[in-house]
């Protein structure tokens, strides 16, 4: 995994921003997975900056939502339908027949479920998967215990999860207790991942995710199979990473590797 330390929770947004804005430039009929919740909010915000401001075109892109909470309908305020087009969908030129998001009253889930997977897969799959990050280290709706070989299905929420959400809905007790969500195994197909997370309180998360052992109990954890993941932390949710001198070590060879400096590399001779 790469992992890329920034100094506060806006820079993580505007820099993974960057890697959405990179592909839809040269890839414009990309297919981009989205996730919801505060920690992709400065990335979108970034991203609506550089249509308005940069003519950042989605008109060929199609987008795919990692879940849905069950019971809200699209225009429920809490659901991730309204979401999205809240916080991105009404602000870009996006084409709304390419945007899919579960649907959380479909008369048959397990149904629905099949065709999500079907319609990603027609889509010729997922380029770039945005990603946040669980306190307790889940990705999507795949909570501690999932199969890290799953599919889009039906999940029960864990209490954690439903704490933590329920800041959005006035309390627990409002708090939608099933969703439809993108399974692990997914998530994996991705061509590449892009995981965000910020703050103190998501350090321990971040750390098992990334320098701790694979388990089911930290799905994020599942992303260290793949082949293509980059981890964009604040200081605060970087805070627990042993190895983090070397992931800057890292990210400096990157950079003079992008803006050409061979030589500082040791590489283009004498």
């Amino acid at each position: 995994m790469r992992v890329i330390i920034q100094p506060d929770a806006e820079s993580v947004g505007r820099r993974g921003a960057r890697f959405v804005a990179d592909l839809v430039r040269r890839k414009p009929d990309c297919v981009l997975g989205l996730a919801t919740g505060s920690t992709p909010l400065g990335l979108y915000r970034e991203l609506i900056r550089l249509h308005r401001e940069e003519g950042l075109d989605f008109s060929q892109v199609t987008t795919f939502n990692l879940d849905e909470y069950v019971g809200l309908g699209p225009t429920h305020p809490q659901s991730y339908r309204c979401f999205m087009q809240q916080n991105l969908f009404d602000h870009i030129n996006v084409r709304p027949e390419r945007t899919s998001v579960p649907d959380g009253r479909a008369l048959d889930f397990e149904l629905h479920c099949r065709q999500y997977e079907q319609k990603i897969k027609d889509a010729g799959g997922i380029d770039l998967q945005v990603l946040g990050l669980g306190s307790d280290g889940h990705i999507a709706f795949n909570e501690p215990g999932s199969s890290l070989g799953s599919r889009t299905r039906l999940k029960t929420l864990a209490s954690e999860t439903v704490r933590d959400n329920a800041r959005f809905f006035g309390g627990e007790d409002k708090v939608p207790r099933l969703a439809i969500t993108m399974g692990v195994g997914t998530i994996l197909e991705s061509r590449r991942c892009l995981l965000l997370a910020f703050g103190g309180h998501k350090a321990e998360a971040v750390r098992a995710t990334v320098e701790g052992p694979i388990t089911a109990q930290v799905t994020g954890s599942a992303l260290q199979l793949h082949r293509e993941v980059v981890g964009i932390f604040d200081e605060g949710a970087a805070g627990l990473l042993v190895r983090r001198a070397y992931y800057a070590e890292v990210e400096q060879a990157q950079s003079l590797l992008e803006s050409g400096q061979l030589k500082a590399l040791g590489l283009g001779g004498q």
